[in-house]
């Protein structure tokens, strides 16, 4: 059984959001001891607004990443919130792969949604690569064995 999340999902879903809400808080707390927020409502108005952008974005992005994906070979066990999941090859429908993203992700679309729902999303262990657009190839192997699999479990 190997790993193929990221060993960053952890710095991604809890240590990245409480530094982006912690600068933004210290920054109120100190623009508003310091005097700057009377009289020039853009020191209150902007981090607030920061605030309501990355929560939406770590919500869609990120806090739905699985926290740990194993390949099983013949299954992927993915793991969530302190509950597990066995998920065959053959139920997975299809699987698409986000490079432009940070962190990169992988989506699962299942045939018959389990405990996670229909969709599962992971990210991935990358090789470093200099090419923004390259491929992940745990997303390219991954679509290879769903296909063989899907094809042999076929009525």
């Amino acid at each position: 059984m190997t790993k193929i999340s990221s060993k960053a999902t952890f710095l991604y879903k809890r240590i990245f959001p409480i530094f982006w809400f912690g600068f933004l808080a210290v920054f109120l707390a100190t623009s508003h001891f310091g005097g700057a927020t009377r009289g020039n409502w853009m020191f209150v108005i902007v981090p607030c607004g920061m605030a309501i952008f990355g929560f939406f974005l770590f919500r869609r992005l990120v806090w739905d990443l699985a926290d740990e994906v194993v390949d099983g070979g013949d299954y992927l066990l993915v793991k969530f919130r302190g509950s597990e999941e066995r998920i065959p090859l053959s139920n997975i429908m299809n699987v698409s792969s986000s490079t432009n993203l940070n962190p990169p992700r992988i989506v699962l679309r299942l045939v018959r949604p389990g405990k996670f729902g229909s969709e599962v999303a992971f990210s991935p262990q990358r090789p470093f690569t200099f090419n923004p657009f390259a491929r992940i190839p745990i997303a390219e192997d991954l679509i290879g064995r769903v296909y063989r699999a899907r094809a042999t479990h076929a009525p």
